[in-house]
């Protein structure tokens, strides 16, 4: 037989609690090395990639690399089919491209990539500019470039969920407690011990 402790809030309502690995990762402050490599893996990928953009013309004067991109995923794969499956995604690609909207958005392209690139390798924000990041992943997937988009993609969800301690070694350590998070939880005392279920060993 073994007892679980529940946690309950001021109104009465049982919260349930983290397992062990998970405080670790996501709350403990100790597990910030581990993010940090994650942090500088992903942030320099992503301020390589804004900083590219950034010298070429093509991206910071015409637009035309963006361009260039959306015309692509607005074709068809090799078997017919089109590269962008969702035609919502599509329209909203074609409605970019009918209104000329490349050469603002190349730029907004090149300063996200260069922003998130800095967040994550300063530590300032992680959870914020880990979102970014991901939203871009998701984006390029969307239109049907793989690259690094998934391990970068499933790196910033790790980070997403780690913005508490992801960010310890570095601004966030700091920056953090300005901003008044992560939150004190005020009224939550722990309940008396309720066994769960009784199990032969």
């Amino acid at each position: 037989m073994f007892a679980v402790k529940h946690v309950t809030d001021e109104k009465g309502t049982v919260l349930i609690q983290d397992p062990p690995i998970a405080q670790f990762l996501f709350q403990n402050s100790k597990a910030s090395i581990i993010w940090l490599i994650v942090r500088l893996y992903i942030g320099y990928e992503w301020l390589e990639a804004g900083w590219h953009k950034f010298t070429d013309p093509a991206w910071m004067e015409t637009g035309q690399g963006i361009l260039g991109f959306w015309t692509r995923a607005l074709g068809n794969a090799p078997n017919g089919k089109p590269i962008i499956v969702y035609d919502w995604y599509r329209t909203f690609i074609q409605f970019l491209v009918d209104s000329g909207s490349h050469p603002w958005f190349a730029k907004a392209i090149v300063f996200g990539e260069i922003a998130v690139g800095l967040g994550l390798i300063l530590g300032a924000l992680v959870g914020v500019a880990a979102f970014f990041g991901a939203l871009m992943n998701m984006s390029f997937l969307m239109a049907g470039t793989v690259s690094t988009n998934p391990i970068l993609f499933f790196a910033a969800i790790l980070l997403i969920l780690a913005w508490k301690n992801a960010g310890y070694i570095g601004i966030d350590r700091y920056l953090l407690p300005m901003l008044g998070t992560p939150w004190k939880q005020p009224g939550l005392e722990p309940s008396a011990p309720e066994a769960t279920a009784a199990h032969a060993v």
